[in-house]
C-alpha cells in the first residue's frame, strides 16, 4: 500500500513540474542604474510601470532599489514565460527597451522561475 501511495504522490509531483512550463512564472530582473541618471530613471519607471502591469499576462510587478549601490530588482509574476517574452518583444520593437537600457550600466539580467504548487 505504501509503495502504491508513494508512486501516486511522485507522479502527482511530476505532473506539477511538467504543468509549470505553461503556468505562472516569476521573472526577476536585476539591473544597476547609472548614478547620474537615477532621478530621470525613476521618472521613466513611474511613467512606464503602468504599461507593464496592464500588459496581457502580467499579474504583478514590485520594484526594489538599493540607494547605496544603485542596484534594482524588479520582481514580476506573469501568466507564462511566453507572455513575458511577448512583452519583451513589444518593448524592444517600440523603443522602450532601448530607453530603459540607456539608464543602466549594462542590460538587465532576466531570470525565469517556475512557480511550483508544492
Amino acid at each position: 500500500m505504501f509503495k502504491k501511495f508513494a508512486i501516486i504522490v511522485l507522479l502527482g509531483c511530476l505532473s506539477l513540474l511538467q504543468a509549470s512550463d505553461s503556468t505562472r512564472v516569476k521573472v526577476i530582473l536585476d539591473m544597476k542604474a547609472k548614478s547620474d541618471l537615477v532621478p530621470k530613471y525613476m521618472v521613466f519607471l513611474e511613467e512606464n510601470l503602468p504599461n507593464v502591469r496592464g500588459f496581457e499576462g502580467c499579474k504583478s510587478v514590485e520594484v526594489y532599489f538599493n540607494e547605496e549601490t544603485k542596484e534594482m530588482a524588479i520582481d514580476e509574476i506573469w501568466a507564462s514565460k511566453a507572455h513575458h517574452q511577448n512583452y519583451i518583444k513589444f518593448i524592444t520593437e517600440n523603443g522602450v527597451m532601448k530607453q530603459l537600457v540607456s539608464f543602466l550600466e549594462k542590460e538587465p539580467m532576466v531570470r525565469y522561475y517556475n512557480i511550483l504548487e508544492l
